[in-house]
């Protein structure tokens, strides 16, 4: 079996330039950059609603902020994808990741189990610690983590893990630890409606489990809600997702930290631009772990097949950029476009020290933010490039160089200088000459039903007609 997706990363559509000083980033000034921004947010709901008409099973996007140099730019691919959700009807839709160390978890808990209402059971959600300062800094600040100590993070991002899977799956809760505080305890709450609602026999939760009630206080004035020593002791959280307990989790890995961490808490791990011996040795590493840990999964179905198994959706994903030469384009103007763009990617990543994610097993990099260079990319087939028959062929050799089992797989299209237009001719391309072939040569792929009902919007649009919209919308009639 094999499972297919699409990669999201939001590059520029600018062209790439090479600079001065010989590093590649994209050709605009601030104002054509926020513009090519704006562009780039339709893109991506664009080309997730595209991804499902064309059969792909995977949908995934970045979150990323602040990036005028042409590499990456996704800020909320939660929002992102529930427009997405609301225009499609079964491919599945997850984030590579959501940086929980900056956004307050119950508020990422919130949206999330909103997408999975709204999308119909159809969530994954992707989590990470961050790693870029002049994203973290700026957004983790206010709930204390910093990529600048990365026990910290390391330990403000658990905790958030930890409230994430309170929020969705336990009806009332508090939460006491380094970070968060929920709720607080100095939060005032004498409202008669709650004492009345936990009053009730039916419900299973006792007043004085979610208030500590006290007489009214001297020394405040005002509602009784608020002049009161009454305080609140537990929330709720709502929605709660339709996936129980609760969604698939995935984190984006490359320390083997990291990887153990995943296998013990039942997490996918999604590995993006590690050559073959690399993700094999990685995937080991996070097999022998999960045995050691006895299989943690969140439904307790026990050992899952190696690489990926498709019947319950555990396991690793890896992901390649993918450039097909299209039918009348001339190979080598093609292939020198997709080196420019991969350059443009790798001048951003290579000074975070990522040239040692690109090494064989073994390999030790002592230069961790040489310039990696496109050739490297390609030789090495993180980069795949060619026609049809060629990307299957590497493909092909990636599963069966790393052993999977079943095969999960997401392609990368979207990249630096290529616009709307290409981006999705390249989606098409694939998905009617590669694909069928994939499934061919791995045994077909899965044939899910959706566990719940997905809402249809479409009968609210066909109720409203143009005379009926004039008349809302005009507010002077």
């Amino acid at each position: 079996m094999i499972e297919i997706g699409v990669f999201h990363n939001g590059a520029s559509d600018l062209p790439p330039v090479r600079t001065a000083s010989g590093v590649m980033c994209n050709d605009g000034t601030l104002h054509e950059v926020h513009r090519s921004a704006q562009r780039t947010i339709v893109n991506q709901i664009r080309q997730g609603i595209l991804a499902d008409k064309l059969g792909f099973d995977y949908w995934f996007q970045t979150e990323h902020h602040f990036q005028p140099e042409g590499a990456e730019m996704s800020p909320n691919p939660l929002a992102s994808e529930m427009a997405i959700a609301a225009n499609t009807q079964r491919i599945r839709l997850g984030q590579a990741a959501n940086i929980i160390t900056w956004h307050h978890p119950v508020r990422i808990a919130e949206t999330a189990a909103m997408l999975d209402v709204v999308s119909g059971g159809r969530v994954e959600v992707g989590v990470g610690r961050g790693y870029q300062p002049r994203e973290s800094e700026v957004l983790g600040k206010p709930f204390g983590s910093t990529i600048q100590d990365q026990e910290r993070n390391r330990v403000a991002f658990a905790e958030a893990f930890d409230l994430l899977i309170k929020c969705w799956t336990e009806e009332s809760f508090s939460h006491r630890d380094e970070f968060f505080s929920v709720p607080p305890r100095y939060t005032k709450w004498n409202h008669k409606q709650t004492i009345a609602y936990f009053g009730m026999d039916k419900v299973n939760q006792a007043v004085d489990e979610v208030l500590d009630i006290g007489p009214p206080d001297m020394y405040s004035a005002g509602n009784p809600v608020m002049a009161t020593t009454t305080t609140l002791k537990q929330i709720s959280v709502f929605p709660q997702p339709l996936q129980k307990p609760y969604p698939q989790i995935w984190e984006p890995l490359t320390s083997p930290r990291s990887i153990k961490f995943c296998a013990e808490k039942g997490v996918n791990g999604y590995f993006i631009v590690e050559p073959s011996s690399r993700l094999k040795q990685n995937i080991d590493l996070y097999y022998t772990h999960a045995e050691k840990c006895g299989w943690p999964d969140r439904l307790n179905r026990g050992a899952f097949k190696y690489g990926w198994d498709a019947e319950k959706r555990r396991g690793i994903v890896t992901c390649r950029y993918i450039h097909l030469v299209l039918p009348g384009h001339d190979r080598n103007r093609e292939l020198e476009r997709f080196k420019r763009a991969l350059e443009v990617q790798w001048d951003y990543y290579g000074p975070f020290g990522f040239a040692a994610m690109v090494a064989e097993a073994g390999e030790e990099f002592t230069n961790l933010t040489a310039k990696v260079e496109p050739e490297t990319l390609l030789r090495k087939e993180i980069a795949l490039f060619g026609t049809p028959s060629e990307i299957v062929g590497k493909v092909m050799n990636l599963k069966e160089e790393v052993g999977y089992e079943d095969f999960m797989f997401h392609s990368w299209f979207e990249l630096a200088g290529f616009n709307t237009e290409e981006t999705e001719a390249q989606m098409q391309y694939f998905a009617e000459e590669c694909m069928p072939e994939l499934y061919r040569l791995c045994g077909g792929r899965p044939n899910y039903k959706s566990e719940f009902p997905i809402p249809n919007f479409d009968d609210v649009r066909a109720k409203v007609t143009p005379a009926d919209n004039v008349h809302f919308m005009d507010r002077s009639s």
